[in-house]
């Protein structure tokens, strides 16, 4: 830290502001202060300041207003927020808009100094790092698909990896949650570095300390030889906690503070600081598990500055060819076909398991094989009877006198949009056929693809 480094103050509590400028000038720094969010603003174009701190709740400009204009004028400024203990949801939705961190009052020096030394060398490490953003986006991803809900997902990853919050992945089993946490660290500064995954349901929660945090030689029975921790391991990376929900409530403390702090502390030794990137991911409801106080709040909310929903499997029809034709490539099955029915049952098929379920699947078709020819003999007797469910839509009625066969298919057609409010995917899967052939049908029989007024 040298005397470039300039922090701009803005708050209305005269005696908090006082404080903050006499420990920052004590600490080294230039300081600039402001009793308003407008003046505030001013001296952010006089001064060009490093950091700014500045209060969520003013009586002219809120704090996220000024976030905001900050950011619009230099997107490097660092921007920390001050919230009131108790409203931790207004910092982290400053976070979501922008800021780089938060501190909730009261606060110690140290803590304040602390959260600007580890901002500082955040900043710093991203302007040394060889990997930029632009550089990382070859077309390495290994996220399938095009789906609306996956390319709206690109859009979203390419904006979290640009910062260092934690993010919080949220979706059901199955859905490739480490497969995007590793997608955010290749797009990130930290991408030189190394991704370290945990899964915290699937350590003994007598061990998962020692395992997060390291131990040192002595410090318990069995504590043989110094531990490095997975924390540690992680350093200058990013740390992916799978199956965060799971993890024991007497150790989340510990972790809330590494999170709070960037300090790590290993059993039995001494305080260490870090820079890692923390990703967690859940398929439980976390909300739910704070309702049953089995999952701590503060916790849950510096590990949720960032939530994405990774869509079930059922909800990307036109991503399951796509899916298919990967996993035969994957596992040995470049030259086997597949015919057009073991296809639409595949993709018409509910995959309660998602991506995981599928591709055990197509590995037990390829390995239970006869020839280079895959049919509906191969697939499992549970997909089999799923696809023999008859379809008859509630308001399908055949005239005393017949119908044509097209306008049969175009009455079902209707009649299965409507039962499914209309989702083309949902509608192709009740009908069991792929989206596209959905579509196709629609265009041929000129049938809106939205709801006609009545």
């Amino acid at each position: 830290m040298t005397k470039r480094e300039t922090v701009l103050v803005i708050d209305d509590d005269d005696s908090l502001r006082r404080v903050i400028e006499l420990t920052l000038r004590n600490s080294g720094y230039q300081v600039a202060t402001a009793v308003s969010g407008e003046t505030g603003l001013q001296l952010f174009e006089q001064r060009h300041p490093t950091v700014v701190i500045t209060d969520v709740q003013m009586p002219d400009l809120s704090g996220y207003e000024v976030l905001a204009r900050i950011k619009d004028r230099n997107p490097a400024t660092i921007v920390i927020v001050i919230t009131a203990f108790g409203t931790i949801e207004k910092a982290v939705r400053a976070m979501r808009e922008g800021a780089h961190d938060y501190i909730t009052k009261p606060f110690s020096r140290d803590e304040l100094k602390q959260v600007i030394a580890r901002a500082l060398k955040y900043r710093d490490s991203c302007l040394s790092s060889p990997v930029t953003i632009e550089n990382t986006t070859t077309d390495t991803s290994q996220i399938l698909g095009h789906s609306p809900a996956i390319e709206k997902l690109r859009t979203m990853l390419d904006q979290v990896a640009k910062s260092n919050s934690t993010v919080l992945l949220e979706g059901e089993s199955g859905v490739g949650k480490e497969v995007f946490a590793h997608e955010i660290h290749r797009l990130s500064v930290l991408a030189d570095g190394p991704f370290i995954p945990v899964n915290c349901a699937a350590i003994p929660a007598e061990l998962l300390e020692s395992e997060l945090f390291g131990h040192v030689k002595g410090s318990f029975t069995g504590a043989l030889q110094n531990r490095t921790g997975k924390f540690a391991q992680a350093e200058n990376g990013t740390l992916f906690l799978d199956e965060i929900g799971e993890l024991p409530l007497a150790l989340q403390p510990k972790l809330l503070r590494v999170l709070q702090e960037r300090v790590i502390e290993p059993v039995g030794g001494t305080a260490k600081a870090i820079t890692v990137r923390v990703i967690a991911a859940t398929n439980r409801n976390l909300e739910q598990a704070l309702a049953e106080q089995s999952f701590r709040e503060d916790l849950y909310y510096r590990l949720a500055v960032i939530t994405l929903d990774l869509p079930p499997l059922r909800e990307r029809g036109d991503d399951i060819n796509l899916f298919i034709r990967h996993f035969m490539n994957q596992k040995g099955g470049e030259h086997v076909t597949i015919d057009e029915a073991a296809m639409n049952m595949l993709c018409s098929y509910n995959w309660p398991g998602n991506i995981r379920e599928l591709g055990n699947c197509i590995e037990r078709m390829l390995v239970l094989r006869i020839d280079d020819r895959l049919t509906s003999l191969n697939l499992p007797a549970k997909i089999r009877k799923h696809s023999q469910a008859i379809v008859t839509p509630d308001n399908l009625h055949l005239p005393e006198q017949g119908m044509a066969l097209a306008d049969l298919e175009k009455q079902a057609i209707i009649n299965a949009l409507d039962k499914n409010n209309w989702n083309q995917s949902k509608a192709a899967s009740f009908l069991q056929v792929p989206r596209h052939t959905l579509i196709y049908r629609m265009e041929k029989y000129q049938i809106p693809k939205k709801r006609q007024a009545d």
